[in-house]
């Protein structure tokens, strides 16, 4: 069986041969499949079976909360009514309220001591005997000269009383008269010399005891038994800790707004920092050449006895203070175009509280405001990161 649209021999794939040979049995030819539609249906399948699937729901949106900001309680400052300083700093050494320089007042040899440095004393104690023998001999010639100087003035008094008694009568000059008196008059200063002589003697016997000023502590001892002292000669050194002097010094500019009588606390190195009140006494109103810092003394009681002489130590002097007052560290306020203000802690939100500055203190570190109150919680650092209205989480540290 042949047809017009059948191929030469030489033309013909194995594919028309087989076909030829089912036609001349008397077969239907085979169609051919062509390879690539294969994977072309498959893909289509696979798309179709895609497309006709349900759609998924949309999801929903679901609107977040905002993000709370994490704010540390050591940057946060809670407002408290308190009394607020400002003070001037200065620096020196204690010295006693109270010393004497014990010294000689009388000449002799010195026969005992009775204390030593660091002995307690009273006023009026004794601390050491110089030899009274020859003071009382000197004291004796000068009384029996007193005492025959005074015996010569009576006679010379009752002379001149005789004298003039004849002069009244006529039987004796003028001349012998005046002499009379004149010889009086000399024995008179002749005797107040010798009364003051004597009084000079018994001074030196009552001396020759060498009794304690004051009470208080023998800080020095410069003189032994056997020695042989001057009037003047330094014995001995007593000092009263009763009260203790803080010699100090500040800065010439500070130092104009020190006053006497103004409070002050000290606290003394080696004593764990403790702090002892004193007031100011003086603040002399020269600066010392070299340093520029001005002298300030200031009155320490030491009822505790627990402060030496020569101890150095540091005070501050208050100056001005304000009681009941609201203050703020510096870094918490905040400003803008409304004017200052500070974050507030209120719930779970910053928020915005305007305040009005008063005056500094502590050199600038912290601020008097008005606009808080007792209780109110502030952020107290420079975050500039936070604003008024964020939410904020308070967090340990």
């Amino acid at each position: 069986m042949s047809t017009a649209h059948e191929k030469p021999e030489w033309a013909q794939s194995r594919h028309d041969k087989r076909n030829a040979e089912r036609v001349a049995q008397g077969q239907k030819p085979k169609r051919r499949i062509w390879p690539w539609l294969i994977p072309v249906v498959i893909v289509v399948g696979i798309g179709a079976f895609i497309f006709l699937q349900p759609s998924p729901p949309a999801e929903e949106s679901v609107e977040q909360a905002p993000v709370a900001r994490q704010v540390r309680q050591s940057e946060t400052t809670t407002i408290e009514q308190a009394m607020l300083r400002d003070t001037v700093k200065v620096t020196g050494t204690l010295v006693p309220g109270q010393r004497s320089d014990v010294s000689a007042q009388a000449s002799g040899r010195v026969m005992t001591v009775m204390v030593r440095p660091g002995d307690r004393v009273a006023e009026g104690d004794v601390l050491a005997q110089i030899d009274r023998a020859t003071l009382e001999l000197q004291l004796n010639q000068q009384r029996a000269t007193a005492s025959a100087t005074r015996a010569q003035l009576q006679s010379s008094e009752q002379q001149l009383e005789r004298t003039e008694q004849l002069a009244i009568r006529g039987t004796v000059t003028a001349s012998a008269l005046e002499q009379a008196r004149s010889a009086t008059a000399a024995l008179v200063a002749q005797l107040d010399a010798l009364d003051s002589a004597v009084a000079t003697a018994e001074l030196a016997v009552e001396n020759a005891t060498v009794t304690a000023p004051l009470t208080g502590i023998v800080s020095a001892r410069t003189v032994e038994p056997g020695q042989t002292v001057q009037t003047g000669t330094a014995l001995f050194t007593i000092v009263n800790l009763d009260r203790m002097e803080f010699e100090a010094a500040a800065s010439a500019n500070s130092s104009a707004l020190v006053d006497p009588g103004q409070a002050a606390t000290v606290s003394v190195t080696g004593l764990d920092n403790q702090e002892f009140a004193g007031e100011v006494t003086r603040v002399n109103p020269v600066a010392m050449s070299g340093t520029r810092t001005v002298p300030i003394y200031i009155d320490i009681d030491n009822a505790e006895s627990r402060l030496r002489g020569g101890m150095f130590a540091t005070g501050h002097i208050t100056v001005i203070e304000q009681d009941n007052a609201i203050a703020v560290p510096a870094a918490a306020l905040r400003e803008d175009a409304e004017g200052q203000f500070v974050l507030k802690l209120a719930g779970t939100t910053l928020e915005r509280q305007p305040v009005e500055t008063v005056r500094q203190w502590s050199r600038g570190s912290l601020v008097e405001v008005t606009g808080l109150q007792a209780g109110d919680q502030v952020i107290s650092s420079p975050l500039a990161e936070l604003k008024a209205g964020e939410a904020y989480e308070l967090v340990e540290g």
